[in-house]
């Protein structure tokens, strides 16, 4: 866990590290990427230090998605263009700095940019497989009987 102390975003919202800010309330704090995917790329995280979304109070969770959607609107308005909204919680789903934060990013027709949610089709009984786990409640393991079988469709699913 990184400490707030030596946490990236943290020293630029206490003004340690510079940063092309877009806009600054109470709970939160925008600004533009340095590593941009498309130009007007921006990051809107909260100010009460945060890892990720399983540290996150729902105060500043929720200020945090109204600001989203505030930068959304502008980067429509000022550079006409869509957005792609993304967060990403571990190294393995591409967090890099482990402080809660948004990606807006604004979207072209043909900008080639490799930010999709479309996988290849799932097979029915992976889904209800998947489903059952997850509306068995986060704290029940899932039944012996389904892990087997999870497993083996979530390989299956792996090798498409």
């Amino acid at each position: 866990m990184t400490e707030m102390s030596e946490c990236l975003f943290c020293k630029i919202i206490a003004g340690e590290i510079p940063c092309f800010k877009i806009h600054e309330d109470v709970e939160t704090f925008a600004f533009l990427d340095i590593n941009p995917s498309a130009p007007g790329h921006t990051l809107v995280i909260p100010k009460k230090h945060a890892k990720d979304i399983f540290e996150i109070d729902m105060q500043s969770l929720q200020a945090v998605s109204s600001t989203v959607k505030l930068m959304a609107e502008k980067i429509r308005g000022a550079l006409q263009a869509d957005v792609t909204v993304l967060q990403n919680n571990g190294r393995a789903a591409g967090q890099v700095i482990d402080h809660f934060h948004f990606h807006v990013i604004p979207r072209r027709a043909g900008d080639r940019l490799p930010l999709s949610h479309i996988g290849p089709r799932a097979a029915p009984e992976v889904l209800t497989e998947i489903q059952k786990r997850l509306t068995a409640g986060a704290a029940t393991a899932a039944a012996p009987q389904y892990e087997k079988r999870v497993k083996d469709a979530l390989s299956d699913w792996d090798r498409l």
